[in-house]
């Protein structure tokens, strides 16, 4: 729950519009989450922050889980978080079960996601997934 604490919102939820400090506190948390299960860190021109744990075969193209950390300006609790905390716990898991992956498991945040700051919505995988330009 100490992810809820940042940016609490007015009924219980939270509000961590993108690219704000309250969703800059909640990125450097999640990256220190990230730091201790061992991943390596890069960001790309959208924002987007993957958090890698290497494979067997670091030239595999990567697993992909996560979400967002933006919220809506009064969003749930566990908006977004819920998906980048479900892949930070898979990659724990195979940590603590000592299992090696073929390939690379990168946990991904998306940057705005929400759409609640700046349009489009999804425009950090948007980009990734080539549906919108990066200009």
């Amino acid at each position: 729950m100490e992810m809820a604490t940042i940016g609490p919102g007015e009924r219980g939820g939270s509000r961590r519009l993108a690219l704000t400090d309250a969703d800059i506190e909640g990125r450097n948390l999640f990256r220190k989450w990230a730091d201790e299960a061992g991943c390596t860190f890069r960001l790309d021109t959208m924002g987007n922050l993957f958090a890698r744990r290497n494979g067997k075969n670091p030239e595999a193209p990567p697993v992909l889980a996560g979400s967002h950390l933006d919220t809506q300006p009064s969003g749930g609790r566990f908006d977004g978080i819920l998906g980048v905390l479900g892949a930070l716990e898979v990659v724990r898991s195979l940590n603590d079960h000592r299992i090696e992956t073929e390939s690379p498991v990168e946990i991904v945040v998306w940057t705005n996601e929400e759409g609640a700051r700046f349009h489009p919505a999804m425009m950090g995988s948007g980009v990734f997934a080539g549906i919108f330009d990066q200009s």
